[in-house]
């Protein structure tokens, strides 16, 4: 399979360079998947992987512009991302990485204030340009072991989260397999595995992202995905 752009995606207005992959059907994401984000959020660590969506409107490549609504409370969060290289459904953990056709950095973007009020999380991570991804696909043979990466976030060049996907309390492998037993995934699908601590709603006093603000999300093998801050109308 080939994954390459889709001029047409919708997304690409909005992104300014081109994403490193085309359009998924799917963005799924995982929530509270890092002990040292549950224990900082003062949540106890879930006995199942925690799912959500992004829309696709929500993605934008390495030097886009993440466009925040004013007066729109928003927040970073670093993830490792993983894009599905063929059709998976109910397979295994162990065979889960086979299915892999690569990693990426990602931004899972946050609505704060939206994401609270709903109680559910959907829209307020799905507002246009809140999933940054990139800034290129590394092949999975190039990442023997993604449970072993360093993965941080810089915001205008301050360190804001340090950790390691050591600490999730699911693998890459046992989401596949998760997710796969009731959603086929398709070639191309994308899956952002959590976030670890440091995020700026935790922060005291809190951290949100204000217009100019440039954010950084670096993953050990993967790359580096910048990306810098616009408040709309």
């Amino acid at each position: 399979m080939t994954l390459t752009h889709n001029t047409e995606s919708p997304a690409t207005a909005l992104s300014g360079p081109d994403l490193p992959i085309g359009t998924p059907s799917k963005v799924i994401c995982v929530g509270l998947n890092y002990r040292d984000h549950a224990t900082e959020a003062g949540l106890e660590a879930p006995t199942k992987p925690l799912l959500f969506a992004k829309w696709p409107n929500t993605l934008i490549g390495h030097g886009g512009e993440i466009q925040v609504p004013n007066g729109v409370r928003t927040d970073y969060e670093a993830e490792l991302a993983v894009v599905i290289g063929r059709r998976a459904r109910r397979v295994t953990s162990e065979e889960a990485l086979d299915y892999v056709a690569g990693y990426l950095c990602a931004n899972d973007v946050s609505a704060r204030d939206l994401q609270f009020d709903d109680g559910q999380w959907v829209r307020g991570k799905s507002l246009d340009t809140f999933c940054p991804i990139g800034p290129t696909l590394v092949p999975r043979d190039q990442v023997p072991d993604p449970q072993n990466l360093g993965i941080k976030l810089w915001l205008n060049g301050v360190l804001m989260q340090d950790s390691s996907t050591a600490q999730m309390i699911f693998s890459v492998a046992d989401i596949i397999s998760y997710v796969s037993q009731t959603a086929t995934l398709e070639p191309g699908d994308v899956i952002l595995t959590g976030t670890p601590a440091g995020v700026g709603v935790f922060r005291n006093p809190p951290v949100g992202l204000k217009d100019g603000d440039e954010v950084s999300v670096e993953i050990e093998r993967i790359g580096k995905l910048t990306n810098r801050v616009r408040v709309t109308a």
